[in-house]
């Protein structure tokens, strides 16, 4: 099954909210993204199927799988983020922008970003 960008933001949004030391419910990430919860539990079922998320007790729960797609995501999103900012980029249209990037950047084009400002100490 090849994820799409909104598998990623669901993976994501469940990595999220999973740091905050609940369970996570569908509703939880209906909220959080604003989305209809029939729209999530279909998303849920389709994350599900491909491997990504499981169900225990009604929570949601990352897969290993799933734990390296949201992880990947999120922490593109963080690094991209950052670095909008470093350039003067409102924090709010530079978590956005990220937001919209980080789902396309090759990961050869992020792993060189991430090498080059380590090595300029940016990172």
């Amino acid at each position: 099954m090849h994820l799409q960008e909104s598998g990623e933001m669901y993976l994501e949004t469940i990595h999220i909210l999973s740091q905050r030391g609940k369970g996570v419910r569908a509703v939880d990430v209906a909220d959080y993204m604003g989305f209809s919860k029939p729209s999530v539990s279909r998303a849920m079922g389709l994350l599900r199927s491909g491997g990504y998320v499981e169900l225990d007790d009604g929570f949601l729960v990352l897969t290993e799988k799933g734990k390296r797609v949201a992880s990947k995501t999120y922490e593109r999103h963080l690094f991209l983020t950052d670095f909008f900012v470093s350039l003067g980029v409102d924090p709010e249209v530079a978590a956005q922008d990220a937001c919209k990037i980080e789902h396309d950047i090759s990961d050869e084009t992020f792993q060189a970003m991430k090498k080059y400002f380590k090595e300029q100490g940016k990172a």
